[in-house]
């Protein structure tokens, strides 16, 4: 620095010499003889002696070449404010539009900036924290993505239901940053995301462990997904971790791969059993119905012979009764007009033809059945 130097450099204005061991070749000349007289200084050759040197064109023994000269300290001045300025334009900075940045004030939380150009005081009196709040992250727990295939994690994976039956289960957590703040402050190992990690394997391992194998292997899987969503959930919140579940998805409940084959075995009889309950139900709905259909049709009929029948008798009895009420009046015509009736009745779809024996000897010609003659023409 150039104060440093003029500071080292400078000799005392009262006449005394630095001190140099070789380098100033002033140091070894005889000192000069100070004035005797009742030791008065001299100001007047002091002020000149002090304005030589500052502006370098002292001459002679005064000059002394270390000393810098009132243009170097000009540049210097501008080199100084020039790094003033990049120092202060340091601190304009841009959050993108799925950012949020943290600024620190010596090292501790002062506020949050949203998207858009922003300044803070440079470096080392803020500092900033990008995070990306719409980003969305994933976790795999039970497995590990590989190249067209996945790696199972049996420490993960593997998990013991209610019924005491064991189930490996693939599954995969979506998140995103909903508080930047307490997620940079209150999560540890944020970029591995762990914490979310080992607090979805935590919920999913509560879950499973009230839950039948049954039902997480077949149509129980959907409120799975949904109730340990919400438990994890509110475990990150009690944490205070700044994380928002987006999705939990199951992507496998398989028995275990030793007992997988012979649990297949039993799923496949349990689907058998299931199918013949399912045609011996559609059976009967098929059968019952019907028979329920004939008899009622068999009662419906059985009754409207009843009323038929009933209706019949009444009938016959009131005419009885009227018939019997007009052959007490006249017994006579009574008689004879139910024998014409009962005749009638008995003759009324019998082919006969009665032809009186007289009428052949008084020349009339006998009954000629026209219909039946033609029938035996042809």
């Amino acid at each position: 620095m150039y104060w440093k130097r003029i500071i080292t450099a400078f000799d005392n204005p009262w006449g005394d010499e630095p001190q140099n061991s070789g380098n100033n070749p002033k140091a070894n000349k005889p000192k000069a003889a100070k004035p005797a007289a009742n030791n008065q200084i001299n100001i007047e050759e002091i002020f000149k002696k002090y304005k030589d040197r500052v502006n370098g064109s002292g001459g002679g023994d005064n000059q002394n070449p270390q000393f810098p000269s009132f243009g170097s300290l000009k540049n210097s001045l501008v080199i100084f404010l020039a790094v003033i300025l990049f120092w202060l334009f340091s601190g304009i900075y841009t959050v993108q539009p799925d950012e949020q940045a943290l600024v620190l004030r010596f090292g501790k939380y002062h506020r949050t900036a949203g998207p858009g150009l922003h300044y803070h005081l440079p470096a080392p009196v803020e500092k900033k924290i990008k995070v990306k709040v719409t980003k969305i992250n994933s976790e795999e727990i039970g497995y590990r993505s590989a190249a067209n295939s996945s790696v199972s994690k049996t420490e993960e994976s593997l998990m013991l239901t209610g019924d005491e039956n064991i189930v490996d289960i693939h599954f995969e957590v979506q998140w995103r940053i909903g508080d930047a703040y307490d997620f940079v402050f209150n999560v540890r190992n944020v970029r591995e995301g762990d914490t979310v990690k080992s607090a979805a394997e935590s919920a999913m391992r509560e879950v499973i462990g009230r839950t039948k194998i049954a039902l997480a292997l077949a149509e129980g899987r959907d409120s799975i997904e949904e109730e340990t969503k919400d438990l994890l959930q509110k475990i990150l919140d009690s944490y205070q971790a700044g994380v928002e579940i987006v999705r939990l998805q199951l992507l496998q409940v398989d028995p275990p791969a030793q007992v997988i084959d012979a649990f297949r075995d039993v799923q496949t009889a349990k689907l058998d059993k299931e199918k013949t309950i399912n045609q011996a139900e559609s059976y009967r709905n098929d059968v019952i119905p019907r028979a329920r259909g004939e008899a009622q049709k068999i009662l419906e009929e059985a009754l409207a012979y009843q009323n038929r029948v009933v209706a019949e008798a009444t009938g016959q009895a009131e005419r009885f009764n009227k018939i019997y009420r007009e052959y007490s009046r006249a017994p006579d015509v009574t008689r004879k007009r139910l024998y014409l009736e009962t005749m009638e009745e008995i003759f009324k779809n019998a082919q006969l033809t009665i032809v009186d024996g007289k009428s052949a000897t008084n020349g009339v010609v006998p009954y000629l059945p026209l219909k039946e003659f033609n029938k035996v023409g042809k």
